[in-house]
């Protein structure tokens, strides 16, 4: 007889999970020519394409599992999650309530809950859904996919409040056996499932302080390896960084100083924050955010409380605005990662905005800027310079990470701008377009370099 759609399923998800990703995606996408609409199919190939970085067509797999079947509450979930990530919070907010109406006590549903409140500023709330998310779910086995072949057992902490490494794209299913805990709701004592190496994500030292102090608690536990401790993560924050970066020679560190929200909306904010040494324009940013989240330029003193009133948090940072130091006036942002004490290019960002980040520098419309970035990836030294080596390499050895990065710019005399150097910075690799060919080498060293760095610790022979 004729295998049935759920043996077909059945059948293509085994190839999953071995690790046979092609074979699996080709396998999902022959059950949807015949059954488009089929619920678990559509969730099944929507999590490889997002666990191999097509995250537009694992969204639009899960919108369609959604759609077409409204009373699943996990496709809810993990249409929410991708929501969440693309920035649309409320859509995200309505799809996690959803899933909740189905199933009240759902745990994926609840934790993602608490993700969006949180970045609401409504902490309250998101404590709430988090403490009904987490208290069965401390740990969280990753799927492993390497078949019969023994893992590299890892244990992965991360923050719930977010902040974390972005670690997926560094942990290769077909090696690592990944175990998450959940730091913030670990119970000291509590045993820990069996791992070889330990790898502490939780790493904006600005966010994640009680989950790192956490993580400090749990190590004292376990006598296995341990990739970015917590005490050196912890010296990381914004704040700390441009007080002991700026000594380092060939760093420019703007300016920075936090404030407590009522004394920048104070009458005479603009007065205190001239008294600092501050100019116009200047930078806000709320503390504990990323990928340009709650930052703003404030052109004037006129512009400074509505730009208060938008960003969330007791506390904020001031920072002095450099604007770009190339003739062209366009701004540059370079990201270097550090692993395992190397210095490792990853991409360049070109842009007319002030808050250039890749996803949003348009790099795809303009080769030259490309072949710029291809310049600074295939001879990172010759790009860059000496000057702005010896001091990557001063604040590498600084910071004293196991994995973590810095985003820069550079100066007209050589000298390295600071953006921000924690162990936050993401790895996200590029489309399948040829045009982004260049990229692929420089994103395979950081994984290769990552993944000798975890088997080394865990003491795995031959890496």
């Amino acid at each position: 007889m004729p295998a049935t759609v759920d043996q077909r399923l059945e059948a293509a998800a085994r190839l999953d999970l071995s690790g046979q990703d092609a074979a699996a995606r080709a396998a999902y996408l022959a059950i949807l020519l015949d059954a488009p609409d089929h619920a678990g199919t559509l969730n099944h190939l929507g999590a490889l394409l997002l666990r191999t970085g097509y995250s537009r067509a694992a969204r639009t797999a899960f919108a369609r599992a959604t759609l077409r079947h409204p009373g699943l509450p996990h496709g809810h979930v993990n249409l929410a999650h991708l929501l969440r990530e693309d920035g649309e919070a409320a859509a995200a907010r309505l799809h996690y309530a959803a899933a909740l109406r189905l199933v009240p006590d759902l745990p994926e549903a609840h934790q993602g809950m608490g993700n969006v409140l949180f970045d609401a500023g409504d902490s309250a709330g998101a404590e709430q859904h988090w403490r009904l998310g987490y208290r069965d779910r401390v740990f969280a086995p990753w799927p492993y996919r390497g078949g019969a072949a023994a893992p590299v057992r890892v244990l992965l902490l991360a923050s719930v409040r977010g902040g974390n490494i972005p670690a997926q794209p560094l942990l290769d299913p077909t090696v690592f056996a990944v175990t998450t805990v959940a730091l913030e709701f670990f119970a000291v004592g509590q045993a820990l499932p069996p791992h070889d190496v330990v790898f502490n994500a939780a790493g904006d030292a600005d966010l994640c302080r009680p989950a790192l102090l956490a993580a400090a608690a749990l190590l004292a536990g376990t006598a296995a390896p341990v990739v970015n401790r917590p005490e050196a993560v912890l010296a990381t924050g914004r704040a700390a960084n441009a007080a002991r970066l700026a000594a380092v020679p060939g760093v420019v560190v703007p300016r920075l100083r936090c404030w407590p929200r009522a004394a920048l909306l104070a009458a005479d904010a603009a007065m205190l924050l001239a008294e600092a040494g501050f100019g116009w324009p200047l930078l806000l940013r709320a503390p504990g955010f990323h990928t340009g989240r709650h930052f703003i330029r404030v052109a004037a003193p006129a512009d400074l409380p509505g730009a208060v009133a938008a960003l969330p948090g007791a506390d904020l940072l001031v920072i002095e605005y450099i604007p770009p130091q190339q003739p062209d006036g366009l701004a540059r942002k370079y990201r270097a990662m550090f692993v395992d004490g190397r210095i490792l290019p990853l991409h360049l960002a070109i842009s007319r905005d002030w808050k250039v980040h890749y996803f949003t520098a348009a790099m795809a419309d303009n080769a030259a800027h490309r072949a710029e970035e291809q310049c600074y990836l295939d001879d990172m030294a010759g790009h860059l310079g000496a000057r702005a080596m010896a001091a990557l390499a001063a604040i590498a050895l600084l910071l004293g990470l196991d994995y973590g990065g810095i985003d820069f710019a550079l100066a007209a005399d050589g000298s390295l701008v600071l953006f921000e150097a924690n162990a936050t910075m993401a790895l996200v690799p590029p489309t399948a377009e040829p045009i982004w060919d260049y990229r692929r080498p420089a994103i395979a060293a950081v994984r290769e370099a990552t993944r000798r760095m975890l088997c080394h610790r865990a003491g795995i022979a031959g890496t």
